[in-house]
């Protein structure tokens, strides 16, 4: 490790940009970072960040740093492969793009099947072969109850502009697709998101609808299982919504659509 790990390291930084950008986006300094430059052994917590960051196995950066190289990909192995469709190909190499915003969320909206109601569902990102992909876990029940979701969605993510814009659909084929742009309250923070998504529902007897949406990046302490009991929908005056997430929702109602999208209406649902 005290020999391969720095170069490997290295060679991740100059693919990146710089060092210095490097230490920002890892939230460490200069001189820390150059001790693992020059053969220092990171802690466990920080070498996971590493990986994180560069969106790649913790195991990679402990490679003999050939056989490190080998697992990077390569141009000359991109140009091999059969050309991509336009729209397919927004979504190829997103996983460094997109490596600050990998993690869980708790998503918070509101949508017509849940009136007057706050909506909190349990949201991944993790990258795979250079895509981001997103995995959202929606479970809510009603009071009394006679009402019992369970829904699963999954798609594909990619950053343009500074904004995260994300397509995903039900993992059984019944016709649900929703588009989803969100946008950082800062360049730099990941902690909220917020933005818009413009769903269409699997019923035939429901509208199209958009809704804002809030994102808020959940502590890596928290387990999955834990965030996932936390979901549900919640009164709009419950203590386990956070007073900035129903200040950033806004208005109490999702806008429903009783006819074709325009167009101009469609470009709206972006921010």
């Amino acid at each position: 490790m005290e020999s391969d790990f720095p170069r490997n390291l290295r060679w991740l930084c100059a693919e990146h940009g710089s060092i210095a950008e490097t230490c920002r986006g890892l939230g460490i300094n200069r001189q820390q970072f150059n001790r693992y430059l020059n053969g220092g052994r990171p802690a466990a917590q920080i070498l996971r960040r590493i990986a994180k960051y560069f969106a790649i196995p913790e195991d990679n950066l402990l490679m003999p740093h050939a056989e490190f190289l080998e697992q990077q990909p390569s141009s000359s192995g991109l140009e091999k492969k059969p050309a991509l469709g336009h729209f397919s190909g927004l979504f190829q190499n997103q996983a460094r793009p997109l490596r600050r915003f990998l993690g869980h969320y708790h998503a918070y909206y509101r949508t017509p099947t849940w009136p007057g109601l706050i909506l909190r569902s349990l949201v991944q990102l993790r990258a795979e072969d250079g895509l981001v992909l997103t995995h959202t876990f929606e479970r809510a029940s009603s009071s009394d109850g006679s009402i019992r979701q369970r829904s699963r969605y999954q798609g594909l993510a990619a950053l343009r502009n500074n904004r995260l814009c994300m397509y995903e659909s039900a993992r059984r084929e019944d016709g649900f697709l929703s588009e989803t742009v969100l946008m950082p309250e800062h360049a730099q923070q990941t902690s909220y998101l917020q933005g818009l998504t413009l769903g269409i529902s699997a019923r035939p007897d429901q509208q199209p609808f958009s809704t804002r949406t809030v994102w808020v990046r959940i502590s890596e302490r928290l387990s999955a299982r834990d965030a996932l009991n936390m979901t549900g929908a919640y009164p709009e005056n419950s203590r386990n919504i956070d007073p900035k997430v129903r200040r950033l929702l806004g208005e109490e109602n999702p806008l429903c659509i009783n006819r074709p999208l325009s167009p101009a209406e469609a470009g709206s649902a972006t921010i």
